[in-house]
């Protein structure tokens, strides 16, 4: 069998079972589904059977979400405490994303690697002169099985990297705000609801998250800690020790802003230059690769054109 059939199936596998997990895993609205289908019906003023709302929900929700669910529920049962608490944690840093849960993740996991395993048993099994069970169709089964089973882990490392480097990103700006709102008067928590009222992106979200627990009943240094705690950014991780250490020492918070504002602009300068500097080492791998050879070949075809129709050409042809 052409292997480059059998690796555009294993592919468009990937994306099939990719694309499942990714519908199933939808944005966590908070609200009941069923409450919002009633309410729907009931704008409308159509009279409505229970069993007609819930056939009129999608089949993901229907159908795909609870096989998953419980799927996930088996997987979890064989699975040690510690890689839960790792996959929950790495959960909470991502920022949940589409209301995902760990569950939810094993059992897109197992769902990628088990189609695989199933697709490449069919297509070996279909294939002339083809044997699912010969040393080298086992070697690509597992193989390919491997990498279904960790392209959840390295989406998961992926989101959690870009949540990290948009929060480190957006926080000198924060600050520079938070700075202002203070020294006009405002509290630490009045200077970060205005954060979060201002702005639409990871920081401020996580901004407004801690707002919430402290209107709850929580301490404030502890809503800070665990806000860090979330997004793992180093920077960060600074600025709240920073504000707890001001805290408790009744140091002005408008001068440690002001101190934590220049120190953060001043890091996001030296990683711009540290990018800058790794940037030719990048361009190295596709200028040697994809660049050099097409000018080579602009350069020299013409040449060895010429040579190739001269009497040189003619001794190395013969």
């Amino acid at each position: 069998m052409n292997i480059g059939i059998l690796v555009l199936l294993v592919l468009l596998v990937l994306g099939i079972a990719i694309t499942l997990v990714v519908v199933g895993l939808r944005q966590n609205s908070g609200v009941d589904p069923l409450e919002e289908r009633l309410a729907e019906f009931a704008a409308t003023g159509e009279q409505a059977t229970l069993e007609e709302i819930e056939l009129s929900a999608p089949f993901t929700e229907r159908i795909i979400l609870p096989l998953a669910a419980r799927f996930g529920e088996i997987a979890l049962r064989f699975t040690p405490q510690r890689n839960l608490e790792q996959i929950q944690r790495q959960l909470e840093m991502a920022g949940n994303p589409r209301g995902m849960t760990p569950t939810v993740f094993f059992a897109g996991r197992f769902i990628i690697a088990a189609a695989i395993v199933v697709l490449l048993f069919i297509v070996f099994s279909v294939a002339p002169g083809q044997s699912p069970f010969s040393i080298r169709n086992i070697a690509i089964i597992i193989g390919f099985t491997a990498l279904g089973f960790f392209i959840p882990n390295l989406l998961l490392s992926s989101r959690v990297s870009r949540r990290q480097n948009e929060v480190t990103k957006s926080l000198p700006d924060a600050l520079d705000l938070l700075t202002i709102c203070v020294e006009a008067g405002l509290g630490l928590e009045a200077a970060m609801k205005k954060v979060n009222e201002k702005w639409d992106n990871e920081l401020a979200i996580a901004f407004g998250r801690a707002l919430q627990e402290i209107q709850l009943g929580k301490v404030r240094r502890e809503a800070l800690r665990d806000m860090s705690a979330r997004i793992g950014a180093g920077d960060l991780e600074s600025f709240v020790a920073a504000v707890i250490q001001s805290e408790q020492l009744g140091v002005s918070m408008a001068k440690i802003l002001r101190i934590q504002s220049d120190d953060m602009r001043v890091r996001r300068r030296q990683r711009a230059e540290q990018q800058a500097q790794i940037a030719p080492l990048k361009m190295l791998i596709p200028m040697a690769l994809l660049i050099f050879p097409t000018i080579m070949m602009v350069l020299m075809g013409p040449a060895v054109l010429q040579m190739m129709r001269s009497s040189l050409g003619d001794i190395f042809l013969n």
